[in-house]
């Protein structure tokens, strides 16, 4: 499979990364619901025999069992896995909430426990989760160069950082990666974030490509209603109305461009995100094996000129449409 290097790192990636935040299961305010962990295992696993050679997760995905769950599937095969994992995030004592907090030695901590439950002595990729405290990210992004130099970190990124939040820690130690989202319906990173890591060899691994599986065309009616308590989609406007009415006009519009190529909508949606030149790598998340089975033959999508043009009339439609409910 191609791969794509990443920042100006020695990391090659496959254009195609295995999100893990789903696998952390439910339980806790931003989790997906319940999850198999022997399936999530499987799918792990899956991935990397189809030839995806890095995996995301977080601390924060379930309480660290994302990381756990990861630490089992790679164990054996650590050699063909770049792990990325994130740090600066913390649950309130009761587990009701997550805040922020970037203090060296939190993160010293942090990382010490996320070697363990990954099972391994080193993390390929450690990024800051989220920017918070604003006034800490210098503070954070030192004490990753700090972890860099003792070899517990290969390479150092951040996640979701504002221009001017990484033009303050670039003269810290180089970002290797930024980590925003970006998909058909969520473009603002395209302003002025892409094209400053671009400027700054900065590489840009994105997530939620599928926006939260929205763009997958596989619901047909708002869906708030009848997700578990435990995922956190219910909450999220996207899946509520009117944005969903307005979303799912142009999924509509978008379906008829992936059966003329024989793919899901949800493979278009990430193809259209690896198309652009400043995206290094797309995160995509998959529960079962059949998912990422799918997932992967989006690298077999070729767009043609008439094709790019049509979706970027939809879009401009799309992002009117929302403009005018605002």
């Amino acid at each position: 499979m191609e791969t794509r290097r990443l920042g100006e790192s020695d990391l090659f990636i496959t254009p195609i990364g295995l999100g893990s935040w789903a696998l952390g299961g439910g339980n806790n305010p931003y989790g997906w619901g319940s999850q198999d962990d022997k399936e999530s295992i499987e799918t792990i696993r899956c991935a990397i025999d189809l030839g995806i050679n890095w995996i995301d997760t977080a601390k924060g995905y379930g309480h660290g069992h994302s990381e756990e769950i990861v630490g089992k599937a790679v164990s054996g095969l650590r050699d063909k896995v770049i792990i990325a994992t994130k740090c600066g995030i913390l649950w309130k004592e009761d587990g009701s909430d997550i805040y922020g907090h970037l203090k060296k030695e939190s993160i010293r901590q942090e990382v010490e426990s996320s070697l363990k439950r990954l099972g391994t002595d080193y993390i390929d990729l450690y990024q800051i989760h989220w920017p918070l405290p604003d006034e800490d990210i210098e503070e954070g992004w030192e004490a990753i160069f700090g972890l860099i130099q003792e070899g517990k970190v290969r390479f150092g990124g951040v996640s979701n950082f504002s221009v001017e939040q990484l033009k303050r820690i670039l003269d810290i130690h180089r970002v290797t990666s930024l980590q925003p989202p970006y998909s058909m319906i969520k473009r603002d990173t395209e302003k002025e974030l892409l094209p400053f890591c671009k400027t700054n060899n900065i590489g840009v691994i994105v997530y939620s490509p599928m926006q939260s599986g929205l763009l997958t065309g596989k619901f047909s009616a708002s869906p708030a209603a009848e997700f578990p308590e435990d995922d956190w989609r219910k909450n999220n406007p996207d899946f509520q109305e009117p944005l969903f009415g307005i979303h799912m006009e142009l999924i509509e519009k978008l379906k008829p461009i992936a059966a003329r190529h024989n793919q899901p909508l949800g493979n278009l949606a990430v193809n259209w995100v690896l198309g652009n030149e400043y995206v290094t790598g797309a995160i995509v998340g998959a529960r079962r094996p059949s998912h990422i089975q799918e997932t992967i033959k989006t690298l077999e999508l070729k767009l043609n000129e008439d094709d790019i043009a049509e979706i970027d009339s939809l879009l401009t439609e799309h992002a009117k449409r929302i403009q005018e409910s605002e």
